[in-house]
């Protein structure tokens, strides 16, 4: 069993519950990538996780480019959920949100919440792409959690329906010059990070954001960053003194 488990390089999301010795059908696009793609065949075995049974190894027992079977061998990996962080963004150019979804969901993100504000330059987003793209990640990744990446929302409904026990991380573009925040002395529990647009949050939603009972404005060091290494840097502070990183 070892050396199969060392073999088996491909890692594969299929949204199916998982039980020793299950068979599980494969859709076009997944056959059409083991078999077409990645040039796999019967009796090959591959990866596979649903982001809640964990990681199991699969053997093939049948495939075309139009379907094919797995069956379940033995779970690899149980289940390893992320803290309970929440990332809140501001959408921007569509390659650089894709790449704040893929890296919020590699860096531990346990839920992807893109907010209009009032400097946001992309109003809509494809929620469905998005969420492919965290699957994708997971996939790369060795995860085998996907994390939820919700639809687009206005940043005056977000806060009006606030839940009382998440605390908030303001990354302040004002505090710019000063060294990162240390938030060792923050509490634990639930959080939630904010990043603003390019340009910024405007005047009146940053002072929402730092008079919010819960909030805990922040500075991400001695640069303005822009809005995707903003949210990779507060993702992975946040990870080193409040997460599983410790």
């Amino acid at each position: 069993m070892t050396a199969n488990l060392v073999t088996a390089k491909i890692r594969l999301f299929v949204n199916h519950p998982f039980e020793a010795a299950q068979s599980i059908a494969l859709d076009r696009d997944q056959a059409n990538y083991l078999f077409a793609v990645m040039r796999l065949s019967v009796g090959d075995q591959i990866l596979v996780f649903n982001g809640r049974d964990g990681e199991w190894l699969a053997d093939i027992t049948s495939g075309s480019k139009r379907g094919g079977v797995l069956q379940l061998v033995t779970q690899t990996k149980p289940l390893q959920a992320p803290p309970d962080l929440w990332l809140m963004f501001a959408p921007i150019k569509k390659a650089r949100t894709d790449f704040i979804v893929e890296k919020a969901t590699e860096l531990g993100a346990a839920e992807i919440f893109p907010i209009s504000t009032d400097y946001t330059n992309s109003e809509r987003i494809r929620q469905d792409r998005l969420q492919a793209h965290a699957v994708e990640a997971t996939e790369q990744c060795g995860g085998t959690y996907v994390p939820v990446v919700h639809d687009l929302q206005s940043l005056d409904k977000c806060l009006q329906t606030w839940p009382q026990d998440r605390n908030i991380l303001f990354c302040d573009e004002t505090l710019v010059g000063q060294a990162p925040t240390d938030l060792a002395s923050c509490p634990a529990g639930k959080w939630a990070i904010f990043i603003g647009p390019e340009g910024g949050f405007s005047p009146a939603e940053r002072a929402r954001l730092q008079s919010h009972p819960q909030s805990h404005s922040i500075s991400l060091g001695p640069r303005i960053l822009r809005a995707d290494t903003a949210a990779v840097s507060a993702l992975t502070l946040w990870q080193r003194s409040l997460g599983d990183w410790t």
